[in-house]
C-alpha cells in the first residue's frame, strides 16, 4: 500500500523555505498568524529554553496557549518555576495529567522506580505519564512549538524551524533550533525571565527527578537525563524523529 502523506503536510516545504533566516520572535509571530492563537500551543517542560519561548510567545500574545505535562514525579523547583511563570506574567497554563488508573495499575505491577530496570521498562513509564497526556494536549492544535536545540543532544542534531510531527499529525515548530545554550541564557538574564533553580545547581536539562541529575564539569549537557543509558536512548518519546 503506497505512503499518502497527511494533507496538511503538503504545505511543508513551503513552510521551511518562508522561515529560512528568520528569529525566533519572527517564526513564532509567523505561526500564530499562520494557524491562529486558538490552535497553536507551546509545551513547556519550564527548562530554560521553554521559559525563553514563554516570555517571546506571550510578549507577541498575552492570550497565547501554553501547556505543562504533569507527570507525577516533577521536582519540587519545577512546580516553584511554575508558579513563579504564572505570577510574573499573570498567566495560567493548561496542564495535563497521567491517567490515575493506569499509573496505579504500573505501580502496583512494576513497582515506583521500573525505569530504572530496563530500557522498555523507562519507555513504559514515559507512555503512560507523559506520551498519553501529550496526545490529549495536541488534540485540539495543528501546531505545537518546542524548545528543542541541534546542540542539545546527538539525537537532536537534524532539528529545524518547522517539521512535521508524524506521530501526532501536526507540524512541530522549534524557533531556538539553531541557538546556543548561551544565546538561551543570554536571553533569559535580559529579560528577566523566571527559570528553575535546578539550573544554578548543575541541571543543564530537567525532567522527572528519579530521571534527572545534575551533570559534571564537561559532560554533555544531556548526560544528566537517564545517565545510566546510551546517548542514543535518551528521548523519553515525546521528541522521537523518523528513523531514516
Amino acid at each position: 500500500m503506497s505512503f499518502r502523506p497527511h494533507p496538511m503536510q503538503r504545505h511543508l516545504a513551503a513552510y521551511q523555505a518562508r522561515l529560512r533566516g528568520r528569529s525566533p520572535q519572527e517564526i513564532l509571530a509567523w505561526v500564530l498568524h499562520e494557524f491562529g492563537t486558538r490552535s497553536v500551543a507551546l509545551a513547556s517542560s519550564l527548562g530554560a529554553e521553554d521559559q525563553v519561548l514563554t516570555d517571546l510567545l506571550l510578549g507577541l500574545d498575552s492570550t497565547a496557549r501554553i501547556f505543562t505535562l504533569d507527570t507525577g514525579r516533577l521536582p519540587s523547583e519545577t512546580y516553584d518555576a511554575m508558579q513563579a511563570t504564572m505570577d510574573h506574567y499573570n498567566m495560567h497554563y493548561e496542564v495535563f495529567v497521567p491517567d490515575s488508573q493506569e499509573v496505579a495499575d504500573m505501580v502496583s505491577g512494576k513497582g515506583p522506580n521500573l525505569f530504572y530496570w530496563s530500557l522498555e521498562e523507562r519507555k513504559l513509564c514515559c507512555e503512560i505519564r507523559k506520551l498519553r497526556p501529550l496526545r490529549k494536549a495536541l488534540a485540539s492544535v495543528q501546531a505545537w512549538i518546542c524548545g528543542l536545540r541541534q546542540e542539545q543532544s546527538i539525537t537532536r542534531k537534524d532539528v529545524s524551524a518547522i517539521e512535521w510531527d508524524e506521530t501526532h499529525g501536526v507540524y512541530k515548530i522549534n524557533p531556538l533550533f539553531d541557538w546556543t545554550e548561551a544565546q538561551v541564557w543570554e536571553y533569559a538574564r535580559a529579560h528577566h525571565v523566571p527559570v528553575n533553580a535546578l539550573h544554578a545547581a548543575g541541571y543543564p536539562s530537567i525532567g522527572c527527578a528519579p530521571c534527572t541529575r545534575a551533570v559534571k564539569p564537561g559532560e554533555d549537557i544531556r548526560a544528566g537525563r537517564w545517565w545510566w543509558e546510551n546517548p542514543e536512548h535518551k528521548e523519553c518519546g515525546l521528541h522521537e524523529r523518523p528513523k531514516t
